[in-house]
């Protein structure tokens, strides 16, 4: 039995879809070719296909082309995969704790992360690791929130949303708490810096090793989710509907919170804790092709993906050549989007 909810569809599906692959591959290309060293067209085109192909590259050159090969092009992937991780998640958590608010980072796991993350930054922790200590900190600690959020939000009754929703922002508090002492206690100015960029999210560290991992791991987390995206729509009617129509709902809100849990950690560890696209794009995507989550999952990662390219690039080009965390761009551009979302009286959040 199919499980549709009662908001009708109102854009076509396909040519949505369309649009969003082409406009993403223009916001690649454009993240690529803009930027403070002022190459030109021709040039980051001769280095993107000297480095598709393995093409000898002048010796006069070895300098921009890293600025596009090296720098550049995986930053925007990696940005374009996270955003996608980040609105794919967000699609879910708001199904699984049926809340209009929440996003990726309701749970506190990137609250968890950023204690990791700044353990390395400040504390020099894990400095055996070289340059995947960042990471490899961050996920950990990720998965050590993840773990003690479904310990602590555990009852006699499962997995309840209000139960993840208030362990998940108690203990986020904690953490927060934790990371601010350690900033405060940092010994370097600009190791605080750092860690302030970090809590903002940046995709100023990306490079290649970063890229698989995550790709991988959004991509399986989008896939899965896809795949119950019936059993989403029978849970977003509540736990009682839900069994009615034979989804077991305590099992599945317990795997939704691993897979968005592992998503968040991946992501979050190589990005830092990046606001509002988890929270507003699933709501944007909805208007735009109503609640069904087969569409909505199809439609979001695109979305977050352009959002987050954009995103990353003004970043970079509005204080050229200093950066700003991208995580003020997306709160610039979201606060606002979100207000007029909740003025619009034709879009009910959550359905109500």
């Amino acid at each position: 039995m199919r499980h549709r909810p009662a908001t009708p569809s109102r854009t076509p599906l396909p040519p949505l879809v369309v649009g969003l692959s082409v406009l993403l591959i223009v916001s690649l290309v454009c993240g690529v070719g803009l930027g403070a060293a002022g190459l030109g067209w021709a040039e980051v085109f001769r280095f993107l296909w000297a480095g598709l192909t393995g093409g000898s590259i002048h010796a006069d050159d070895i300098a921009s082309y890293t600025i596009v090969w090296e720098i550049r092009l995986p930053r925007v992937v990696l940005g374009a995969v996270v955003g996608a991780g980040l609105s794919a998640v967000g699609v879910a958590v708001q199904a699984m704790v049926r809340n209009a608010l929440a996003d990726p980072f309701v749970l506190g796991i990137s609250s968890g992360a950023a204690v990791g993350a700044n353990a390395v930054i400040l504390l020099g922790a894990f400095a055996g690791l070289g340059v995947w200590a960042l990471s490899v900190s961050a996920f950990a600690s990720a998965l050590a929130a993840m773990v003690l959020v479904y310990t602590v939000a555990q009852s006699q009754h499962g997995l309840t949303p209000l139960r993840l929703v208030l362990t998940g922002t108690a203990l986020a508090y904690g953490f927060e708490a934790v990371t601010t002492v350690m900033v405060f206690g940092a010994a370097r100015g600009e190791a605080a810096r750092s860690a302030m960029m970090w809590l903002l999210g940046s995709l100023g560290g990306a490079t290649w090793a970063q890229v698989p991992l995550a790709a991988v791991t959004v991509a399986a987390g989008w896939a899965w989710l896809r795949l119950r995206a019936e059993a989403l729509n029978a849970l977003a009617m509540g736990d009682e509907t839900s069994a009615a129509l034979g989804v077991q709902p305590g099992r599945l809100r317990r795997e939704l919170f691993l897979v968005t849990a592992a998503v968040t950690g991946t992501v979050v560890a190589v990005s830092g804790a990046i606001g509002f696209v988890g929270l507003m794009v699933p709501h944007v995507v909805r208007m735009l092709v109503g609640a069904d989550h087969r569409r909505v999952l199809a439609v979001a990662p695109l979305a977050g993906a352009v959002l987050l390219v954009w995103a990353d690039l003004l970043s970079r080009l509005l204080l050229a050549p200093a950066e700003l965390p991208v995580g003020v761009i997306t709160a610039v551009v979201g606060v606002p989007a979100f207000l007029l979302l909740m003025r619009r009286g034709g879009y009910a959040f959550g359905g109500r």
